[in-house]
This record gives structure tokens, C-alpha cells and sequence, in this order.
């Protein structure tokens, strides 16, 4: 099964009456969320049911990916993902995730870190210390894991198949 870590994409701070929950995306947002759209669609990353925080900023996220997605995806948007940004995401995974092949998370820091940080086993050493450095917006890890559901995850049995962040492929926002 393989699992997609996303954290949104660059919030709006200009507007300073918004509570943190209202943020939209800012302009630079928008387009590394599209861009990561794009990631996911040339490399053939679909997920097929997708957990996102209920925030406006995750939202964005979402609708700016969702276009290029060739397939439908089963889309919950839940508050547990916003009010556990603190925490981590693994005991939504395990509640929410089912049996889908595909799962992607549309989060926040540092949970999303803290997610990608507990359930890393394996992968590239230098995308690993990656990650545990810094896991900037709009960043992507995915991981793969041998179960045949998500209620079964455990800690340190994912591989990192790849964590791209939008600046690996920012020549291409200007596109």
C-alpha cells in the first residue's frame, strides 16, 4: 500500500483578522500546488482516497491538485486532521484509511513531519535526513508499506519511495 504525505501549500498571512483555521493560499501557494498536481499526474501518483484537513488552506491544496487526477478519488475532509497538527497522522491513517491501495493525508506541520518521521524504516539516507530537516509547504514523501490494511500501520515499517518539495521543480512554475 502506498501512502502520500502532502502538507499544504504557502498560506496567506497577509490578512491578520483571519483566524489560522481561514487562511487561504497565497499567490506562491497557488502555484506549487498546481505544480505538485502536475508531479503527481507525470509520475503516475494517484491516490485513490483522499484524508484532508478541513482548513481553508488544505482545501486549496486539494483543488488544486484534484485537476490532474485521471481518476476519481474517495475525498474525506476531516477536523481530526487540523486538530491534531500538533500530533501526528498515523492514528487518523489507521481509522480512516481502510483498504485503500492509495491514501494520501493533506496536512499541516509539524504533524506532517512528525508522521513522515515515525512511520520511515527504509528509503534514500539523504531524502530521510531530508524530511527530519525541514518539511517546508507543499512537500511531498511517499511511502510504501507491505499491509493489506491501514488499521495494521505501525511505526518505522514504511519505505520512502521520494519526498519532493515544490523548489525541487520550481523551474517549472513559470510553465
Amino acid at each position: 500500500m502506498r501512502l502520500y504525505l502532502l502538507r499544504h501549500a504557502k498560506s496567506d498571512w497577509g490578512e491578520e483578522s483571519l483566524r489560522d483555521f481561514d487562511r487561504p493560499l497565497n499567490t506562491r501557494g497557488k502555484s506549487a500546488a498546481r505544480l505538485m498536481g502536475r508531479y503527481l499526474q507525470d509520475n503516475s501518483l494517484f491516490p485513490n482516497r483522499i484524508l484532508c484537513s478541513t482548513s481553508q488552506r488544505t482545501r486549496e491544496t486539494l483543488t488544486r491538485i484534484l485537476p490532474y487526477q485521471p481518476q476519481e478519488a474517495q475525498i474525506h475532509l476531516l477536523s481530526d486532521i487540523y486538530d491534531q497538527g500538533d500530533l501526528s497522522y498515523t492514528s487518523v491513517i489507521r481509522r480512516h484509511g481502510g483498504r485503500a491501495q492509495q491514501l494520501m493525508i493533506i496536512g499541516h506541520n509539524p504533524a506532517t513531519e512528525q508522521t513522515a518521521i515515525e512511520l520511515a524504516g527504509t528509503g534514500a539516507p539523504k531524502a530521510m535526513a531530508d524530511f527530519r530537516i525541514k518539511y517546508p509547504t507543499g512537500a511531498l514523501a511517499v511511502f510504501d508499506f507491505d499491509i493489506a490494511d491501514w488499521a495494521d500501520l505501525q511505526t518505522g515499517t514504511g519505505h520512502l519511495d521520494r519526498f519532493i518539495k515544490p523548489r525541487d521543480l520550481s523551474s517549472k512554475l513559470d510553465e
